[in-house]
């Protein structure tokens, strides 16, 4: 459970990491679209666990593996947006965010999924259905 703080250091943080993957350092990364999904900092605030979602890239992993490469470039700009609001800026572990991929597989499970028409021995066994 993140106490209030830590809540409101992790949206800033988003915020400002989103902007400047957005704006700023698309260059490194051959077009791609980064999203920030979710960030959690850990309770001293030494430690943000950064979730990415990357779009219009030919592997995932490649451009997570050039994310942490960049890892202090983009830290760095995130110092000079947060230096004056924060103690310390927090280092920075990026991670694939998978959630839309989970969801799109429970989805395909589901899909496949046959499910038999109810019969006069359920409405017995189970009335009201």
């Amino acid at each position: 459970m993140e106490s209030k703080r830590q809540q409101k250091f992790s949206r800033l943080i988003q915020k400002e990491l989103a902007d400047i993957f957005q704006r700023e350092v698309p260059h490194l990364f051959g077009g791609a679209f980064i999203s920030v999904s979710v960030v959690r900092v850990s309770p001293d605030l030494g430690l943000a666990k950064v979730f990415i979602s990357v779009m219009m890239a030919q592997s995932a992993e490649a451009l997570l593996l050039e994310v942490r490469a960049n890892t202090k470039t983009i830290r760095h700009l995130l110092a000079q947006r947060i230096g004056k609001q924060v103690r310390i800026v927090p280092e920075l572990a990026f991670f694939l965010d998978d959630s839309a991929e989970y969801a799109a597989r429970i989805d395909k499970l589901f899909d496949n999924i046959e499910i038999p028409p109810a019969t006069e021995d359920d409405e017995e066994t189970y009335p009201g259905l």
